[in-house]
């Protein structure tokens, strides 16, 4: 990467211009991708998932195979979302091929960072909860820097699947890559995610409790396990599918911005596989 290039200062608003543009052209071909590989997976996972104490993981059984499939079809459907951004040619079924073939580099760059995280916070959450009547000052400092560390690299590491998406490269490449084109704007996606994430999340729970309310004046029972419950899901899970599809369409247009690409153009959405 050239240093004018390292240099250059993100521009958020052109990003979502972008991001505007794409969903308006590509509109056909993304929602489909969404909600065959975001909403269905989500919507069968909270069917079989059983039911649990607040704050706790519901126990074990089938439903982790499931969690587990359910993942991987996201993260296909990531990666085929943000090949639909950046080609506005591609066929649905192109994107979706391509994300099958990139999945397994994409998710090799993505534990070489975060298992090391993982492995270190759960040692010393366990460390830490074993001994609850003296607990240990070094190692709160150290899980607190641990966290730290960890949203400074999840935002360098924030356009590892537009680069695993992009580019054909290997875990240790994708992750370099999407660190050399964060460079010089770790504030700037910081607050991207942080704005992002606040307005998603505020809009889910919004969404979720008028779709309670209304489903309630029309069933007694809106419980996990009503026919109330999965509309409420099924609302939920549009939502969440829509908003996962705008992400990661911006994630595409802010690497094609960092890398040099130009503006996106308007097309004719094709269909088919």
């Amino acid at each position: 990467m050239s240093e004018g290039e390292t240099m250059s200062k993100l521009s958020l608003s052109r990003a979502w211009e972008e991001t505007m543009a794409v969903l308006a052209h590509e509109g056909r071909l993304v929602l489909p991708v969404a909600l065959a590989l975001f909403v269905l997976p989500g919507l069968i996972l909270n069917a079989s998932m059983p039911a649990a104490e607040m704050g706790q993981f519901p126990p074990g059984g089938a439903w982790v195979a499931i969690a587990l499939v359910a993942l991987l079809i996201s993260l296909v459907g990531q990666l085929a979302v943000i090949r639909l951004a950046m080609e506005p040619h591609v066929s649905v079924g192109e994107a979706i091929a391509h994300g099958l073939r990139r999945l397994l580099p994409y998710i090799a760059a993505m534990l070489l960072w975060l298992m090391p995280i993982l492995v270190v916070g759960s040692a010393l959450y366990e460390f830490l909860d074993a001994n609850q009547a003296k607990p240990s000052l070094a190692a709160s400092l150290a899980l607190i820097l641990l966290c730290i560390l960890f949203a400074f690299v999840a935002v360098k590491l924030m356009l590892a699947s537009a680069v695993a998406s992009a580019e054909d490269s290997g875990p240790i490449a994708i992750l370099r890559r999407s660190w050399e084109l964060s460079a010089g704007n770790w504030w700037r996606l910081f607050a991207f995610l942080l704005l992002f994430g606040v307005g998603a999340l505020c809009l889910l729970l919004a969404v979720q409790s008028v779709a309670g309310l209304i489903v309630r004046l029309f069933a007694e029972d809106a419980g996990p396990r009503s026919l109330g419950g999965l509309l409420v899901s099924i609302i939920s899970q549009l939502m969440s599918g829509l908003l996962s599809v705008v992400l990661f369409v911006m994630l595409a247009r802010i690497y094609v911005q960092r890398s040099g690409g130009g503006a996106v153009q308007p097309s004719v959405p094709r269909s088919g596989t």
